[in-house]
């Protein structure tokens, strides 16, 4: 299992999702604040589901989003790999 890390683009310390509200099924808006204590930068962020990589086992008849192409998929299982590598 993975976490989304959340980098501080200023003082590349750790940020911290201090609140968020969901506006959609598919988006949800956060707020961020560094962790760092003399950086103490924040912002508001979008987390938004945009295309169906892989179909789900339990299917919800409201999930209607777009089926991504070969490429997309191609590019996510990159990224997995790439993650796993870097990660050790």
């Amino acid at each position: 299992m993975s976490a989304y890390k959340l980098v501080c683009p200023h003082c590349h310390s750790r940020m911290r999702i201090r609140t968020s509200e969901g506006r959609h099924i598919f988006l949800r808006i956060a707020y961020l604040q560094c962790c760092a204590e003399a950086c103490g930068w924040s912002v508001r962020a979008q987390f938004e589901m945009t295309h169906e990589l892989s179909p789900s086992g339990m299917p919800n008849p409201e999930v209607k989003l777009p089926k991504a192409d070969r490429a997309l998929r191609q590019a996510a299982m990159n990224r997995e790999v790439d993650e796993t590598v870097h990660s050790d």
